[in-house]
């Protein structure tokens, strides 16, 4: 199969790099990539949310199946153009979409098929948010409705910080995301990620992982787009995993279908799991990004028949093979995220660092220029490693990371704390 995937970052570097180890893969294309996904396969110059010139590529490479990773080209319809010109693609439609573009829209899924979440309002004025926060008292959470690049969620202990959330989302800080605000009641206990494929009709779940989302070590600072993850996550028993597809993911995955809108792609659940039960935060409608990387570390070459059995409609007919380990991913970011942070220093002994089935270096924000492998974005590169133990991957990993130099980068030494 000639395959072509969509994305740049860590987590379009880790399905290249299991999508590749399959046999069925003959040619493996990635636009536009980035500079460790060029090491590993051929790269395209074009914008993923550009739905004419993705057609183009696919028509000028006899490409076979599309791989959609984020979700900027799936709010904008690209899956669609595919699926339209008859193209095998994995990625939900614009309208499924919407389980991510909108956290009004997840919110009326849940309240029509029943699923445990937070009690939420929905309000595109200030002023009234404002008055409803007061009432309602601290904690709570704001969040920016639409899509706002895994920021514009506000997780407020004071009345002050809801305030002051409210005053940056509806002050323009994330854009048209932030045209309505979703105020939720604050939900106590313990985060992780459940991944599930559906095909429209039949889910499929195809592992559990854990992300560390503020910037600081013991879960300190602003929120980001995600510092590390592990997986498989503990906190997910199997007895709590039958719970949420039970309650959650299955009447989900049928109120969609009942409104016309089959989702078909990945189902990432945030979820809030507390005395032995979860309730859903939010969903993702693509693989979460460092949660891919440990998924994929964990799934290897499998992961592309388990993509295609799901574009194809047939996820009844497949099952996900797991090795007994554990995979552990660390986010070397720049300087200053997730605010200002200097774009274009160098990054010295990647090249050192061995890549085998148990130790990967996935580049997210990086730039290949004259020889050398130089910083572009927020968060760089993730540092992957697989091990017998938790605490193993996690060794290895930092090992990896204390071999890099890189002065300009930090990351967090905790990753994992919470298992460990």
């Amino acid at each position: 199969m000639n395959i072509l995937i969509l994305g740049s970052g860590g987590r379009e570097h880790a399905l290249a790099w299991a999508v590749k180890q399959n046999p069925k893969c003959d040619r493996l294309i990635v636009a536009p990539g980035n500079a460790g996904i060029a090491m590993l396969a051929e790269t395209a110059a074009i914008d993923p949310c550009d739905a004419t010139a993705v057609l183009a590529c696919v028509a000028e490479n006899a490409v076979d199946f599309v791989i959609v990773g984020p979700e900027a080209p799936l709010a904008a319809g690209v899956a669609d153009a595919l699926r339209a010109a008859g193209v095998l693609t994995f990625g939900p439609s614009a309208a499924a979409a919407q389980l991510e573009a909108s956290k009004a829209f997840t919110k009326e899924i849940c309240d029509a098929c029943g699923a445990p979440t937070a009690a939420w309002a929905r309000f595109k004025d200030l002023e009234a948010a404002l008055e409803y926060v007061r009432a309602q008292g601290a904690p709570i959470v704001v969040k920016a409705d639409g899509l706002a690049a895994g920021k514009g969620v506000i997780v407020a202990m004071t009345l002050a910080e809801a305030e002051a959330g409210l005053r940056e989302i509806f002050g323009g800080a994330f854009g048209t995301a932030g045209a309505e605000v979703v105020i939720e009641e604050f939900m106590a206990g313990e985060e992780a990620s459940f991944f599930i494929l559906s095909d429209g009709v039949n889910v499929l779940p195809v592992g559990t992982a854990q992300d560390h989302k503020r910037v600081g070590d013991g879960d300190t600072g602003p929120n980001t787009g995600g510092m590390g993850a592990y997986s498989p996550a503990a906190v997910l028993t199997a007895t709590i995993q039958e719970q949420v597809l039970t309650e959650i993911i299955r009447p989900t995955v049928a109120e969609m279908a009942r409104r016309g809108m089959p989702f078909q792609g990945v189902l990432y659940a945030g979820l809030m799991i507390e005395n032995g039960r979860a309730r859903l935060v939010e969903y993702n409608v693509r693989f979460g990004d460092p949660e891919c990387q440990v998924l994929m570390a964990r799934l290897g070459g499998q992961a592309l028949d388990l993509l295609q059995a799901c574009a194809e409609g047939r996820l009844d007919r497949i099952t996900a093979q797991w090795a007994e380990d554990c995979a552990l991913t660390v986010v070397m970011a720049a300087r200053g995220y997730p605010g200002a942070y200097e774009k274009g220093s160098e990054i010295r002994g990647l090249d050192a660092l061995p890549e085998t089935s148990t130790q990967m270096v996935f580049h997210a924000g990086t730039t290949a220029k004259d020889g050398k492998i130089t910083a572009t974005g927020g968060r760089v590169v993730n540092i992957t490693a697989r091990a017998a133990t938790l605490a193993e991957a996690q060794e290895r990993a930092y090992a990896m990371i204390d071999a890099i130099d890189w002065p300009e980068g930090f990351c967090r030494r905790d990753i994992g704390w919470r298992a460990l």
